[in-house]
């Protein structure tokens, strides 16, 4: 494999250094929880290697929410490593994949690092940034083994409904082609959360496999544990991802499967003031958004990301207003090119900044672009 370090990772604040970043609007999470408010005592935690498929404890948590079994369920390093155990699993050099772009990074680059060939799911703002099932049949070629999308979407926050997501399973189970379904912000669709695609195909070592992932990273502020997990219901698959999870990294972190457990444990107490602070922070956005002039956006159905663009008509010199908007403002946004789009597009994460910073970081970005546009004539 052929890697590539990804501008969504090399421009990450945590790589340019927090102290450097006075409004963080690049996050896609919840704001990140501290271990004291989790009050754990670990003290007495066997720092042991852990099940090679999850601690079943928590396994058998996460597939109570799913509706599927706890053997269907593989506890992972975060979803990203999940993604990449997936990828290494069904694709080689040249098989094709169809995949959703934009979206996170990783979707699209571990399979170019494999040397597959990959067909874009191209997704328009003048569409809603929404595939379309025929827009996803037209594309399936007869060597197609996967077909990759995210739900609610990063970097858009779009949505597919319950009965567009059965009637996607049921194409690519038409066509045997298996589905990905990255479910990373499922928790957070503002009508409620979809079923999980995988409880949506019964348990069966012969059926076309639809996977789930997600992960305790972003609706519940824990990126720092590195907990995710996969949900595979075809038995002869998900011991082919185990495998590949065993070769790469054996077993997960014991520390991090007890503090995501304990935290499970105690969710719903925890729940009703993140998805309240949620709440609040995207009244902040959606006023925003109503009041000025320069950007235009699909208004997120889910998640805690938009992805807005400067106007046709509005004179912004675009590499202008990021200098301004970092170098003088000190404020950070997602821009375009980290998800192969032209840089006038944005992503703007609201969940994670505190209220008062968010509506300052957002009163920078207005400021940025009216001090980088050209004068008209």
């Amino acid at each position: 494999m052929k890697y590539v370090r990804m501008p969504i990772e090399i421009e990450s604040p945590e790589q340019m250094g927090y102290e450097n970043v006075k409004y963080n609007l690049t996050e896609s999470s919840f704001t990140d929880a501290q271990l004291a408010d989790l009050d754990l005592d670990l003290r007495k935690l066997v720092l042991c290697y852990g099940d090679h498929q999850g601690n079943r404890a928590l396994r058998e948590l996460v597939a109570a929410d799913s509706g599927v079994h706890p053997d269907e369920v593989l506890i992972t390093a975060g979803a990203a490593s999940a993604l990449f155990v997936i990828a290494t699993t069904l694709l080689r050099a040249g098989d094709r994949i169809l995949v959703e772009r934009p979206n996170y990074a990783t979707n699209i680059e571990t399979p170019r690092a494999i040397g597959a060939e990959i067909d874009f799911l191209t997704l328009r703002f003048e569409e809603g940034f929404r595939p379309s099932l025929a827009q996803i049949e037209a594309q399936l070629h007869p060597s197609t083994k996967l077909v990759s999308l995210t739900v609610p979407h990063n970097p858009t926050g779009s949505m597919l409904s319950e009965s567009e997501l059965r009637q996607i399973i049921d194409l690519c189970t038409r066509k045997g082609v298996t589905l990905l379904v990255d479910e990373t912000y499922r928790e957070m669709s503002f009508a409620g959360p979809l079923p999980v695609a995988a409880s949506l195909v019964s348990a069966s070592s012969s059926a076309t496999p639809v996977l789930s992932v997600s992960s305790l990273s972003k609706t519940w502020g824990l990126p720092g544990i590195r907990i995710g997990w996969l949900i595979c219901r075809n038995p002869k698959l998900m011991e082919s991802l185990l495998a590949a999870k065993e070769q790469i990294f054996i077993c997960n972190s014991v520390v991090d499967e007890e503090i995501a457990l304990r935290f499970l444990q105690q969710r719903a107490k925890r729940a009703p003031a993140i998805f309240a602070s949620m709440k609040q922070n995207f009244t902040a956005l959606s006023d925003w958004m109503q009041h000025q002039h320069d950007l235009e956006w699909v208004k997120p159905e889910g998640g805690v990301v938009c992805f807005p663009r400067f106007r046709s008509d509005c004179p912004v010199d675009i590499e202008r207003f990021y200098r301004i908007l970092n170098d003088k403002y000190k404020t950070f946004v997602g821009p375009g090119h980290w998800f192969e789009m032209e840089r006038r597009y944005l992503r703007i994460g609201y969940g994670w900044p505190s209220l008062q910073d968010l509506r300052e970081g957002l009163s920078a970005i207005s400021l940025a672009a009216k001090e980088a546009q050209t004068p008209s004539g």
